[in-house]
């Protein structure tokens, strides 16, 4: 039994507001523990040159731990971006462009925004699961508009926490189990199970291959919990 009294293999408690932001053309808060997550999809017409030359439309995401989300404050990037804020905003922007035609959203950019609100763990996962919400919302809105024909969205995406701590395998960690963690993992999927990223790190030491089937079938299964939860709000 871990600490917060969850099973290994359970999601934290999950909330879901959505139209938390009502200028975005869609968006939500969502609460996974304690941690929190504004995500909120923008639709702009500045689609960048790439997409314009292959007649496409595009979806970027950027992302941001706000000052007060840990302990120790963080700073705001107001100058330079800092690396693991890059990486991670690329990271969401991958996994939902994964499930999306970007032809049928010939001259659109839809830009997804993940603020963090508070970091217990888990928050790059957090702003994939909310922002796919987000986006399927403001593609919802975006037919009713007449801004595109038909829903460019061919599936669904989440993604979810897995590690192994004191030699137990644990989903959905939390911040205490995930700085204990011998290995940590974010993976995330598509509806149909296909694996779109992994991150996976030996923190303390290496793992078998074993290990990683192991973390892959929990979080498959966490990532479809999640999933039924998505269907609900979009």
């Amino acid at each position: 039994m871990r600490d917060s009294g969850r099973k290994n293999g359970q999601l934290r408690d999950i909330r879901i507001t959505v139209d938390f932001c009502p200028a975005a053309c869609g968006s939500v808060l969502l609460e996974l523990g304690n941690t929190r997550v504004i995500c909120a999809a923008s639709v702009g017409d500045n689609v960048p040159d790439h997409a314009v030359k292959w007649g496409t439309g595009w979806i970027t995401a950027e992302y941001s731990l706000l000052p007060y989300s840990t302990p120790q404050r963080t700073g705001r990037d107001l100058y330079r971006r800092d690396g693991r804020s890059v990486e991670i905003q690329r990271l969401i922007a991958r996994a939902l462009r994964s499930v999306v035609d970007l032809s049928a959203l010939q001259n659109c950019l839809v830009t997804v925004d993940c603020d963090v609100l508070q970091a217990d763990g888990g928050t790059r996962t957090a702003a994939i699961t909310g922002g796919y919400i987000a986006l399927a919302r403001a593609v919802n809105r975006m037919r009713g508009e007449g801004l595109v024909a038909a829903s460019p969205l061919r599936g669904a995406v989440a993604a979810v926490s897995v590690g192994y701590v004191g030699g137990d395998l644990y989903l959905d960690l939390d911040f205490r189990e995930d700085s204990r963690a011998e290995v940590d993992m974010n993976v995330v999927m598509d509806g149909a199970s296909n694996i779109i990223e992994v991150q996976g790190t030996a923190e303390k030491k290496s793992f078998t291959k074993k290990q990683l089937d192991s973390m892959i079938e929990m979080a498959e299964k966490g990532i479809h919990e999640l999933m039924e939860i998505q269907k609900s709000y979009i």
